[in-house]
């Protein structure tokens, strides 16, 4: 069985924070694959359930898709003791109620905070989503229609609810929208549009420079930056080219991905697409030599030293911030030491507009989740700080979209 993709928008959940809250009704046991969902596109997730919901899915079942205990008591003398619901409200950048029963909404719509949820629902300044699930009558009542409008009136964003076969057995709206339709829908309330309508060229992941058929000079880059980068970019609104060489990461959804092996083929990958590109990433680690001769057959071994002959590769970098009428140019600078001096003389040598620095090596940087990030421009800079690689794209993606609002370009 395939397993769904996630949709272009879950980009604008990594690294966020969201609570998901659970409430009374039999579509509860699709909030358990919402929650595995959410987790996939790289946000946090806790989980507080009603006492209602837990008559029909056990909490534990939440604490291990979560990696976090699952709260549903208002009134915990552990957490009291530093007012842990207060701190869970602030904790969260937003609230998704899946599913939203027609009393949890009545309730909610009438300012009432009898219990965790609905306190966490009133304490908190984040954006609030419900995704309604009932019997097609209750919806329809007037009584529910009228808290529904009250409830969006105020800002709550109401994802659904669907209409179809109901667990009941009759057919009609009432049905709460499927897992993958509400990460959709959460990631558009986060997605910037900061870079709508703008074409952006990527590359990502290692080169590999064949020194005969079985073997090849290459580097520790997994190509998880660029991805992530990818990904944000799509989620701000931009059409995405990602020029990758060999990873084994999945193709970001709604990016268009195009496979490349050695620094030659990206090379050529990227100026077959760089004239109809407004902005070019340049995240891949690509061999800076190759072999000037390589083999065509596999090499033996015979004697106890080899020599082997290496001739420089293009800079893709370099040539396209030279083009005449190019493209913004955002590059990359991995480095042992000297962080600074060495990202603001590959700015200047390189001639691009930024240039996004992280130390590499002694555990830092490669194999890694998160990474951490200093922008340099020509006269700004800015300190990502270290996180999740999602999180940073996000930040990075954000500081390419402000250095594009300060030049005056539009789309």
């Amino acid at each position: 069985m395939n397993t769904p993709t996630l949709p272009p928008t879950a980009a604008a959940l990594s690294g966020r924070h969201v609570l998901v809250g659970i409430t009374g009704g039999i579509a509860a046991y699709k909030s358990a694959d919402l929650v595995r969902r959410l987790r996939e596109a790289g946000a946090q997730v806790r989980v507080a359930m009603t006492e209602a919901a837990i008559a029909f899915v056990s909490p534990l079942t939440f604490q291990a898709l979560s990696g976090a205990p699952v709260r549903h008591t208002l009134i915990d003398a552990d957490a009291e003791a530093g007012m842990g619901h207060i701190e869970l409200a602030r904790w969260a950048d937003a609230i998704l109620v899946a599913p939203a029963s027609a009393d949890f909404m009545a309730r909610l719509a009438g300012g009432l905070a009898d219990d965790l949820l609905s306190t966490l629902c009133l304490a908190s300044e984040a954006p609030l989503c419900l995704a309604p699930a009932m019997n097609r009558v209750m919806w329809k009542h007037p009584a529910t229609q009228d808290n529904a409008q009250r409830l969006a009136a105020r800002g709550v964003h109401l994802f659904g609810p669907a209409s179809g076969a109901q667990a009941c057995g009759e057919t009609g709206a009432g049905r709460m929208l499927e897992p993958m339709q509400l990460v959709d829908a959460l990631g558009q309330v986060f997605a910037s549009e900061r870079l709508a309508g703008r074409q952006v060229l990527i590359t990502a992941g290692p080169t590999r420079e064949a020194l005969d058929p079985v073997r090849y000079i290459s580097n520790r880059s997994s190509g998880r930056m660029g991805y992530a980068v990818a990904e944000a970019a799509r989620a701000a609104g931009a059409r995405v080219v990602l020029v990758s060489g060999p990873t084994a990461l999945p193709a970001p959804a709604g990016v268009e991905r195009i496979r490349v092996e050695s620094a030659q083929q990206m090379h050529r990958a990227v100026f077959d697409r760089v004239a109809s590109c407004e902005i070019f990433i340049a995240t891949a680690a690509v061999a800076d030599y190759r072999p000037a001769h390589p083999a065509e057959q596999k090499i033996k071994k015979h004697a106890d030293r080899l020599s082997i002959e290496l001739i420089r590769n293009p800079d893709i970098l370099a040539e396209v911030a030279a083009l005449p009428k190019g493209p913004f140019t955002v590059g990359f600078a991995a480095e042992t030491e000297e962080l600074e001096r060495h990202a603001r003389e590959k700015r200047k040598r390189k001639g691009v507009d930024l240039i996004a620095a992280n130390q590499v090596g002694n555990g830092l940087g490669f194999d890694r989740e998160d990474n951490a990030l200093v922008v340099y421009g020509e006269h700004d800079v800015w300190d990502l700080g270290t996180a999740d690689k999602r999180e940073l794209a996000r930040r990075l993606i954000e500081r390419i979209a402000d250095a594009l609002e300060k030049r005056g370009t539009a789309p």
